[in-house]
């Protein structure tokens, strides 16, 4: 959804008790809970990043003094989304938090317990959802893909619009990157992993201008990168076969050599791929008990199939071979469970049973196994997915029959389930995967 500067919210009806979301904001986030689809008491707000992005409140009813406050320094960013959550109790206990985070930053028991069937959404006091700005100074600006294959790119400037096609959030290899109107706004290229010659090259006078917003689709399938200016129908600028050999994560842009500029990034939000939620820098290290990976750092899903095992997946257990942590789509939710490579599925707990999925996500990059037990979910814990009601789940394993097996953490069960035998067995004691 994009929102402009103008304080006018837009209503979406809710089925369950908790919102989750991303932002791309400078400043001034404001979500309200209302029984209908317009503004009218009784309505809750809660602003993020407000106070020129310097705290966040609760406010009942438009009515100050806000009900409760918290200082919140730079959690918005006008370059990258960045996630939250809100849940609220039947008791009207309304929460407020960060992705990643069980904590919340905000929290308060509304006294009327208000039934909330819709939220709005909107931006304000300079505040625009969509845009961004980049300076003359060659640095990549990073925005997580959603792994669909496609974006839609928005450019105001000068010249020199840079593009990178990223595997991680920093301009290491591999990557693509693609320079439309460098050259004093004369001549567009592809060029994969800084390698001379350029892989395409061509004469594109004019093609971007200061005064209006040019529109570029870039898609990449199957290793063949295309850039169409206008849109996906749009007249072919260039394109080059082989171009794109990893899987695109993040979009880069940047401007430099004399140019600013401005940017709308739009993904297609109906390619039904998750996106990452980290990316890990590094390989994992084999330095736990047992053999098992136990690395710092942050991770990502990557998509796979049939027992495929991308590079860096956290090995979460074994059970005659090594098991990775991954998770798939059954039953109406995202849960995590147990890859088993040579059974070429993973495994997930749900409705009693141990249910093969042959499409699933595996994590890959780092993060360390700790003591949990109950419904006593770290604050660093790493939700893992959902159940078809929206609550978060997080990764957790258990010692059964002389096997370490993967499965779901669920905070109101208080308890981990694990796919085995073709059950779901709980265990109220478990380790729980943190970041």
């Amino acid at each position: 959804v994009d929102t402009e500067d103008k304080l006018e919210y837009r209503f979406y009806p809710v089925t369950n008790r908790i919102v989750n979301f991303k932002i791309r904001a400078p400043n001034d986030a404001h979500l309200a809970l209302t029984t209908g689809p317009a503004e009218s008491d009784p309505m809750v707000e809660v602003f993020i990043g407000g106070w020129k992005n310097t705290k966040s409140v609760i406010r009942k009813n438009r009515t100050k003094p806000d009900v409760v406050e918290a200082d919140t320094p730079d959690v918005l960013n006008a370059g990258e989304f960045r996630g939250f959550w809100i849940r609220w109790t039947m008791d009207g206990i309304i929460t407020v938090g960060r992705e990643g985070e069980a904590a919340a930053f905000l929290s308060w028991q509304d006294p009327d317990n208000c039934p909330f069937n819709y939220v709005g959404v909107c931006t304000g006091w300079g505040a625009s959802g969509p845009e961004m700005k980049t300076p003359d100074n060659l640095k990549y600006n990073f925005v997580p893909a959603l792994e669909h294959g496609s974006v839609t790119v928005e450019f105001k400037g000068p010249s020199n619009c840079h593009i990178g096609l990223m595997a991680l959030p920093n301009d290491t290899k591999p990557l693509t990157e693609l320079i439309l109107g460098g050259w004093n706004n004369t001549a567009s290229v592809i060029r994969v992993n800084r390698e001379s010659p350029d892989r395409v090259r061509v004469d594109t006078p004019n093609i971007v201008n200061a005064s209006h917003f040019t529109t570029f689709h870039i898609e990449w399938r199957h290793g063949h990168l295309s850039v169409r200016q206008g849109g996906p129908r749009g007249p072919l600028v260039m394109e080059a076969p082989e171009a794109v050999r990893f899987p695109v994560r993040f979009v880069a842009v940047r401007t430099g050599w004399g140019a600013t500029g401005k940017w709308r990034i739009h993904f297609d939000t109906q390619s039904g791929q998750l996106p990452p939620t980290h990316i890990a820098p590094f390989p994992p290290r084999r330095d736990a008990p047992g053999g098992l990976v136990s690395s710092g750092g942050s991770a990502c899903w990557v998509p796979a199939s049939g027992g495929q095992v991308p590079e860096g997946a956290v090995m979460g257990g074994h059970d005659g071979e090594q098991l990775y942590v991954a998770r798939a789509r059954y039953g109406g939710g995202l849960i995590p469970g147990k890859l088993v490579p040579s059974h070429g599925v993973c495994y997930v707990a749900w409705g009693g049973g141990e249910n093969a999925v042959t499409d699933y996500e595996v994590l890959c990059g780092g993060g360390n196994w700790v003591t949990g037990a109950g419904d006593a979910i770290p604050p660093n814990a790493m939700p893992g997915g959902e159940t078809e009601e929206g609550e978060p789940l997080f990764i957790g394993r258990a010692n059964h029959e002389g096997t370490i097996t993967v499965g779901k953490v669920q905070p109101s069960h208080g308890c981990v389930y694990i796919p085995y035998g073709g059950q779901e067995l709980r265990y109220d004691q478990y380790e729980i995967f943190v970041q």
